[in-house]
């Protein structure tokens, strides 16, 4: 199929850019790398009046650290990442996750902003930057406000973007020294959709950790303090604190009643935590 007839801007500048969404009242779709809304517009699942390119906009494009983070715009690419044309405070979590989203081809075109604003469940960035923490900013030509990543995913297909707005910067916090990372999924072969994420950021010299359970049918089950799953501590032993039957009653309450699913959620989580643990 071919997308549906659609009036096509590529706008000068991000107030521009802005402008247009204002104007369209809810008709308008961004572009930038195109992977996931070519599809769509293909498959006519949308048929927006107006697309607006913004692939073109230098001020969506720094990737910096500034005050202790890493600072991405939104058009920074995922082979940007992979690559290390960016700074990565993360040791290497982030290069690592950018590495394995689908195939080169599409790293080379799609954006860590579209990824986040398409917040396709199965997408890597939204567990993976749930779990290190970051934060999302987002712009309008009313101004800017800043959530956490947690909060922006809201559903499948849904986050908290408001008529007008767009993803303008994601907001990356260092990732310590003493913290250990560790990112699994499960694929039915390389290259394709996940449908189990495991994310864990696990710090026992602070005794912290965060977890994330992704790829489900809403938006990933977020842990902001995981000490329920370990035995009520964190600590040097956490790979073998794991309890998989708190995961496990942590899914049945999202909604999985396949026990086979949560099976699956929770081996795939617990590759996460033995990654980490490595």
């Amino acid at each position: 199929m071919k997308p549906a007839p659609f009036a096509y801007e590529r706008p000068r500048d991000l107030n521009a850019a802005l402008s247009m969404l204002a104007a369209s009242n809810g008709s308008a779709k961004i572009i930038a790398g195109g992977q996931s809304l070519g599809p769509m517009l293909n498959l006519r699942l949308v048929q927006p009046e107006l697309i607006v390119d913004i692939s073109g906009l230098a001020e969506l494009k720094r990737a910096e650290v500034s005050g202790g983070e890493l600072v991405l715009g939104a058009l920074v690419t995922h082979a940007d990442i992979e690559d290390g044309r960016t700074a990565d405070v993360t040791r290497g979590a982030m290069r690592g996750v950018a590495a394995s989203i689908a195939y080169r081809a599409v790293r080379n075109r799609g954006t860590i902003g579209g990824s986040l604003s398409h917040a396709d469940p199965a997408a890597d960035w939204i567990s993976a930057l749930a779990a290190l923490g970051g934060r999302v900013t987002l712009r309008s030509l009313v101004g800017a406000r800043s959530m956490a990543v947690e909060a922006f995913v809201v559903g499948a297909l849904e986050s908290a973007l408001q008529a007008g707005e767009i993803v303008e910067a994601i907001h990356v916090p260092a990732r310590s020294a003493s913290a250990h990372w560790g990112y699994a999924k499960s694929c039915r072969k390389t290259g394709e959709f996940a449908h189990a994420i495991g994310a864990v950021l696990v710090d026992p010299t602070a005794a912290s950790a965060r977890v994330v359970i992704g790829a489900i049918d809403t938006a990933p089950i977020v842990i902001t303090d995981a000490s329920e799953l370990f035995g009520g501590r964190i600590a040097a032993d956490y790979k073998q604190r794991l309890d998989v039957r708190v995961a496990d009653a942590l899914l049945a309450k999202a909604g999985i009643d396949d026990a086979a699913q949560r099976h699956i959620h929770v081996s795939v989580l617990k590759r996460a935590v033995q990654e980490a643990a490595a």
